[in-house]
C-alpha cells in the first residue's frame, strides 16, 4: 500500500465504522437472544429434572434415576446419564467430567462474539473518531477562509464513532458476563447432581 492510498483510507473519515459497529450492534443482539433463550431452556430443564430426582435420590433407587434421567431434556440430563455407566466411581466421575466439557462448549457458543465486541467495539470507534478528526483538519486546511465551525462539525460528527463503539460495547460486555454466569450455576448444578448421583452407588 503506497502513501497515496494511506492518505485516501485515512480521509476517508469515520462513517464505514459507524456502520460497521452499528450492524456488529444487530449480531450481537442475536447472540443475546439466541444465547438467552437457550440458557433460561436449559436451565428450567434442569429445574424439572431435579424435581424428578428427589425422590429417586432420597430412597437410593438407581433404577429410578436412570428413568428420570431418560425422560428429562437438556445438557444436564445428557451429562448425568454417564453416571449411571457401569464402572469404577473414578471413571464415572471422569466420564461425567469430560461430558460437562463437551457440554461446557456447546453452552458457551457464540459468547466469543459478544466477548470480542465487548474489548474492541471501544478501541474501533475511537478509530473511526481518529479518521473523522484527520478529515476535519483536512477540510480545514482545505477550506483556509472558513471559521472554526467547521472543524466543530467535523469533530462532532468523528465523535459519534466512540460514542457508537462505546454504545456497542456496554452491552456486550454485561450480557456476557451475565451468560457466562448462568453456564457457570447451570454447571454446578449439574455437578452437585452427579455427585449425588455417584453417591447411592456407593
Amino acid at each position: 500500500m503506497n502513501l497515496d492510498a494511506l492518505k485516501f483510507f485515512a480521509l476517508s473519515g469515520g462513517d464505514w465504522v459507524i456502520w460497521g459497529l452499528l450492524a456488529s450492534s444487530v449480531v450481537a443482539v442475536g447472540v443475546i437472544l439466541e444465547r438467552g433463550l437457550l440458557l433460561r431452556r436449559e436451565s428450567e430443564a434442569l429445574d424439572r429434572l431435579r424435581a424428578g430426582l428427589e425422590t429417586p435420590l432420597a430412597e437410593g433407587d438407581r433404577a429410578g434415576i436412570g428413568g428420570a434421567l431418560k425422560a428429562a431434556e437438556g445438557a444436564g440430563a445428557r451429562i448425568l446419564s454417564r453416571s449411571l455407566q457401569t464402572g469404577a466411581r473414578a471413571a464415572a466421575e471422569d466420564r461425567v467430567t469430560a461430558a460437562a466439557l463437551d457440554e461446557r462448549r456447546f453452552l458457551e457458543k457464540r459468547l466469543l462474539i459478544l466477548g470480542t465486541l465487548g474489548s474492541n467495539a471501544p478501541f474501533v470507534g475511537l478509530f473511526g473518531t481518529v479518521l473523522g478528526v484527520i478529515r476535519a483538519f483536512h477540510d480545514l486546511a482545505e477550506h483556509s477562509g472558513a471559521g472554526p465551525e467547521i472543524v466543530m462539525k467535523g469533530l462532532s460528527e468523528a465523535l459519534i464513532a466512540t460514542a457508537v463503539g462505546l454504545f456497542v460495547a456496554i452491552p456486550s460486555v454485561i450480557a456476557y458476563n451475565y451468560l457466562q454466569k448462568q453456564v457457570k450455576d447451570l454447571l454446578s448444578g449439574v455437578e452437585s447432581l452427579s455427585r449425588l448421583i455417584l453417591a447411592t452407588g456407593d
